[in-house]
C-alpha cells in the first residue's frame, strides 16, 4: 500500500479505533500489580500511542503532501528507469486539469506525468507538465509557448503545486481573463535526490544545479513546443523552491530570464536533510549565498520578484537586502504583505499576481 493511499489510511484508522475498544474492554483484566499485568498495560498503551501517531502522521502527510512514497520517507535513493529510445522526456501518463470543461484538451489543456532525463547531470527526475488549451488549438500546431519551471518546497511533493497552490488552474484562469499569456508549466520538487540538494552540484554526488540550470530547459525544449532562449523561460518556487528559483535566475541567466521566490531562502540550509553539500569547498559555499553573489559576481539582465510579509515571515530582512543588492541591468520587484506566514495560505495569495508578473516578462518566440 502506498504512503498516500486511501487503503493505508483506512486500515491504520480502523486499527486505532479497534485497539481503543480493546483497551477499554480488557483494561479491568489487566488491573493489579503482577509483572505480566504491568507489562500488558504498558504494551497496550504503547500500541495505542503508535496507532494514534501513525494516523495523525498519515493525515498530515495527505494534507500537506510532504512525502509521496515509503522510499521518499526513509530517504532512500531515487531509482528512475532509463528512458526508452533515449528520449529526453519520458511521458508516463496524462490527466485533465481541474478546470471547467477540462476533459477536452482544447478547453482545459493537459497535465502530463513525466520523467525528465538530464544529459550533463546524468540523472533523471519526475515532473508534471501542464500544457495549456491553446497548445491544442486548431491551427496552432507550429505555435511556440513561453515556459516556467515551478518548484515546491522541501520536503514536499510536486502534487502540492496542483492540489494546494493550483498552478495549472491559476494559469488557465489568468489566460482566460487576458491577464497572462498561455504558458507551459514544468512542476517539480527542488531536488533530484532523496536529500535536500537545494539546486547545488554536490561534489561526488547529485548534480542538481546542472540539472535545473542546463539539462531541464534543454530536455523540455526538445520535447514540447517551447522557446529555447532565456527570454522564453522563467522559474518560480516557494521556500526552498524559491531559493532554487532565484539561484537559477541569478546564476544561470543563459537559461532563465525571470526568477520568482515566494518566501524564499537566500542561502542553502545545511542540516541532516541536506547533508554536507559543499564537501569543504568554501568558494562554492559562498557562491551559493545569493546575497554574497550579488555583491561579488557580475549581474546579468534577469528580472526578479521576491515576496515576504512584514509580520509572520522569517525572511523579511533578507528579502529587503536582496532587493537593495540587485543592480542594473538586473531588475527586481517585490510583494510585501502586511501579514502572512510560511504556508500555503500565504502562497495562494501570491501565486496569481506572480504568474501574471512573470508572463509579462517572457516571450513566446
Amino acid at each position: 500500500m502506498g504512503l498516500t493511499s486511501d487503503t493505508l489510511l483506512a486500515c491504520v484508522v480502523l486499527a486505532t479505533l479497534l485497539l481503543g475498544a480493546v483497551t477499554v474492554w480488557q483494561w479491568p483484566r489487566l488491573g493489579g500489580r503482577g509483572p505480566g499485568r504491568v507489562i500488558g498495560r504498558i504494551g497496550i498503551l504503547l500500541l495505542a500511542q503508535v496507532c494514534v501517531l501513525a494516523s495523525v502522521g498519515l493525515v498530515s502527510n495527505r494534507t500537506f503532501l510532504f512525502y509521496d512514497s515509503w522510499s521518499d520517507l526513509v530517504g532512500a535513493k531515487q531509482q528512475v528507469a532509463a528512458s526508452p529510445g533515449g528520449a529526453a522526456v519520458q511521458v508516463l501518463g496524462r490527466k485533465a486539469p481541474a478546470v471547467p470543461g477540462g476533459a477536452d484538451p482544447r478547453v482545459g489543456g493537459v497535465i502530463e506525468k513525466v520523467v525528465v532525463h538530464g544529459e550533463l547531470s546524468r540523472t533523471a527526475a519526475p515532473a508534471y507538465v501542464y500544457l495549456p488549451p491553446e497548445y491544442f488549438a486548431k491551427g496552432a500546431e507550429q505555435r511556440r509557448f513561453p515556459a516556467a519551471v515551478v518548484l515546491t518546497g522541501f520536503p514536499g511533493m510536486a502534487e502540492n503545486l496542483m492540489k494546494k497552490l493550483e498552478y495549472p488552474q491559476t494559469a488557465w484562469k489568468l489566460a482566460k481573463q487576458k491577464k497572462a499569456q498561455p504558458m507551459v508549466l514544468v512542476m517539480m520538487r527542488p531536488t533530484i535526490a532523496a536529500a535536500n540538494t537545494q539546486c547545488v552540484d554536490v561534489p561526488g554526488g547529485p548534480q542538481s544545479e546542472t540539472f535545473y540550470g542546463t539539462d531541464l530547459v534543454k530536455a523540455v525544449a526538445a520535447t514540447y513546443r517551447v522557446g529555447t532562449s532565456a527570454r522564453n523561460w522563467g522559474v518560480i518556487g516557494n521556500s526552498t523552491g524559491g531559493y532554487c528559483a532565484l539561484k537559477m535566475a541569478v546564476q544561470h541567466p543563459e537559461s532563465f530570464s525571470v526568477g520568482v521566490g515566494l518566501s524564499a531562502e537566500y542561502r542553502p540550509e545545511i542540516d541532516r536533510e541536506s547533508g554536507d553539500l559543499f564537501q569543504g569547498n568554501k568558494d562554492e559555499e559562498k557562491r551559493s549565498d545569493l546575497l554574497w553573489h550579488l555583491d561579488n559576481r557580475p549581474q546579468g539582465a534577469s528580472s526578479f520578484l521576491v515576496t515576504s510579509s512584514l509580520t509572520g515571515e522569517p525572511n523579511h530582512k533578507e528579502t529587503t537586502e536582496f532587493v537593495a543588492k540587485v543592480k542594473a541591468p538586473d531588475r527586481v520587484s517585490s510583494i510585501i504583505l502586511d501579514s502572512g506566514g510560511h504556508n500555503f495560505k500565504t502562497w495562494r495569495r501570491e501565486v496569481p499576481p506572480a504568474l501574471a508578473w512573470m508572463s509579462g516578462r517572457l516571450t513566446a518566440d
